[in-house]
């Protein structure tokens, strides 16, 4: 497939700006890369390009102007996969149990914990992005303490998180994607990791779905979609989260943690842990065991103890 490479050179650029920069490419929902890749030019100079790739040249002189950046050019480049090929030189991404990897690196592979083979596709996630990773190792700490038996995956991209969750628990998990194609992708990768009989993927808006409102109240939910939408469904995923289970939260940046924090503690879930990988943060929630006042034969309020959070 030809491709044009869109390439941002900003002389100068430290690597944090540049992950900034590829990190507004990847969000932002006016834009549609086919991959995005950040290359070092210079080491003596420690100069970073970022090039994003497009399907058409249309599609890369519109993110030319949507981000308004000096140096940037827009050019033809020869026909070559740019999804798989962005992902050849990333090495497996272990957090915790899992071990996630492509194709490629499928010789990588341990005996021990989980393997994930993710390859490069046409819907978003292949792992090697932070909010992954933090999910993952919140996944992790999660399975270190119980075993969740309703699992919920919102937004679920490429299946990463509900295929480990899956494979971890051997439970049935539902993935859930307003985006028809990451559905497809979902279980396709299901099928690939062994799991395809403990996946349940569909599309749907938010949590606008009899299969999750049947299921409910869920013990163990993912939501790594964005800021904005994930306090949209504040309210929404508080209610179908189940007392004693926990809400993994992701695809935030640091500054953007007080805001969701706030707005799930404000719909009685508490924090549990903060995970920071770079500038992205992975928040953990759970939500208090309804208790009984002693002497008192009635419900009494959720409990709002826990202990501290951890990072």
């Amino acid at each position: 497939m030809t491709g044009i490479s869109f390439t941002l050179t900003a002389p100068g650029q430290a690597l944090a700006s540049a992950q900034d920069l590829a990190a507004r490419i990847e969000d932002d929902a006016r834009l549609d890369p086919l991959a995005v890749t950040i290359n070092e030019t210079g080491e003596v100079l420690a100069l970073w390009e970022v090039a994003a790739y497009f399907a058409d040249a249309e599609q890369a002189r519109e993110a030319q102007r949507v981000l308004a950046i000096l140096g940037a050019e827009v050019s033809e480049v020869p026909g070559r996969d740019w999804v798989r090929q962005s992902l050849e030189g990333l090495a497996p991404v272990t957090a915790g149990r899992f071990l996630l990897h492509g194709s490629h690196d499928r010789h990588r592979r341990k005996s021990s914990g989980i393997a994930l083979e993710i390859d490069a596709g046409t819907a978003f996630g292949t792992g090697h992005h932070g909010t992954t990773e933090g999910c993952l190792v919140a996944l992790d700490m999660i399975l270190k303490r119980r075993r969740p038996s309703k699992i919920l995956d919102v937004g679920c991209g490429t299946g990463i998180l509900a295929i480990a969750a899956a494979k971890a628990t051997g439970r049935v998990t539902l993935a859930s994607d307003i985006d028809p194609e990451a559905v497809r992708v979902t279980i396709a990768n299901a099928r690939r990791n062994g799991a395809a009989p403990l996946i349940r993927g569909f599309t749907a808006a938010g949590l606008k779905d009899q299969r999750i409102a049947a299921a409910r109240p869920h013990d163990l939910i993912f939501a790594n979609i964005l800021a904005r939408p994930l306090v949209a469904l504040a309210s929404a995923l508080a209610d179908v989260l189940a007392p004693g289970g926990n809400l993994v939260l992701s695809g935030l940046t640091l500054d953007q943690r007080r805001w969701i924090e706030a707005t799930y503690v404000n719909r009685g879930l508490t924090v549990s842990h903060r995970i920071a990988r770079g500038n992205w943060a992975t928040l953990v929630f759970s939500k208090p065991q309804k208790t009984k006042r002693p002497g008192c034969g009635t419900p009494g309020r959720f409990s709002t103890r826990t202990k501290g959070a951890g990072r």
